[in-house]
């Protein structure tokens, strides 16, 4: 464990220093390919630093935070667009501090914390203390089924470990965010929005489900293809190869995440599971096209659990089997362990201080 934070301090100075080095390139170099040029090391450099960590929780955020956030964000900023880029004039630009918070932290820029906006709601990802209780004590009671697994019937395993694995990215993503926008002065945006409320598979992936990789691969990777494919397939329909692209993307970074996490070769099995939702969310987007207008429209007491349905049976099948295959169970259950460990030799050295 020691090891492992000692690599993941030196990751991170590392990203800070690419960053600040970053911020420097985009106001020297205009924007296009000379910038876009002038950011490929780093492109190369994020690709390379996950793999100097080897858990589960610092390795797999850290690749999560820098390889896909981080990378897009740099690749917009090196057309002058996206959350990085210089705001339009009066407005000024971010700061140093603020640059390298939002380029690598799930945050976006809100409405000042004490702000009036602030006070009122607008912009505050953070959910009530009861919701993150609550879900911090069913994280709790999951732990048993993944300390003892090889007592527990692989199908409640797997429901037990998508669970873990939703809780552990939420209230991750969550701490993170809410530490950051406390200390660079901003609000934090939402993460995740109550996953079992999804109508549909266009609201479960696109407003629903990490949301922050929704707000970045629309101006990075679905807007381009869309705007591209208009030319060959008309606008009516340039929205279904843009949504298979978006998928497709989505698909390779967790195939490269599952290779942080697991250092085998991939199976490319997470890629179809990413191409399957992606058809999915183009024929119902396709459905919705052709229904508009009419009032046939499913309650939600039926869309609710079709949408969870498949989303589940498919995640079974093709999604948690390659992640099982990183000896993802053992290893949180290791992980658990040391971080308990880690926490009492820290308290023991307060308590002597």
């Amino acid at each position: 464990m020691d090891s492992e934070l000692h690599n993941f301090v030196f990751v991170w100075i590392s990203v800070v220093t690419a960053l600040i080095y970053c911020r420097c390139i985009s106001g020297l170099v205009p924007a296009g390919h000379k910038r876009f040029f002038f950011f490929l090391p780093v492109f190369l450099l994020f690709f390379l630093l996950p793999l100097r960590l080897t858990t589960m929780s610092l390795g797999g955020l850290t690749g999560f935070f820098i390889t896909w956030l981080c990378n897009l964000k740099l690749l917009l900023l090196a057309r002058d667009k996206g959350p990085l880029a210089p705001p339009p004039l009066p407005s000024q630009p971010l700061s140093l501090s603020l640059f390298v918070a939002i380029a690598c932290l799930p945050i976006k820029i809100g409405p000042s914390v004490g702000s009036a906006a602030s006070k009122n709601g607008v912009g505050d990802g953070l959910k009530s203390p009861a919701n993150y209780v609550a879900k911090c004590i069913l994280e709790a009671s999951l732990l048993p089924f993944l300390l003892w697994s090889n007592y527990v019937h692989e199908v409640v395993l797997m429901m037990a470990y998508s669970v873990h694995m939703y809780l552990t990215l939420e209230l991750s993503l969550a701490v993170v965010g809410a530490a950051a926008s406390r200390l660079i002065g901003v609000t934090l945006e939402p993460q995740f929005d109550e996953l079992y409320l999804a109508t549909s598979l266009q609201d479960f992936w696109g407003r629903r489900w990490n949301l922050m990789v929704a707000r970045i691969l629309r101006p990075s990777v679905y807007e381009p293809i869309r705007s591209a494919s208009g030319h060959l397939v008309g606008r009516q329909w340039a929205h279904l190869p843009a949504v298979l692209a978006a998928f497709a993307v989505s698909a390779l970074m967790h195939e490269l995440i599952f290779y942080f996490i697991g250092r085998k070769e991939p199976t490319w099995v997470v890629t179809w599971f990413f191409l399957l939702q992606g058809v999915a969310v183009a024929a119902e987007v396709a459905a919705k096209k052709a229904l508009r207008g009419t009032r046939w429209q499913l309650p939600a007491v039926v869309s609710r659990p079709l949408t969870l349905g498949f989303v589940a049976v498919t995640g079974f099948w093709l999604f948690l089997p390659p992640l099982l295959r990183c000896d993802a169970v053992a290893k949180t259950g290791r992980e658990t362990i040391a971080v308990i460990e880690f926490v009492k030799r820290l308290g023991s050295t307060m308590r002597f201080i």
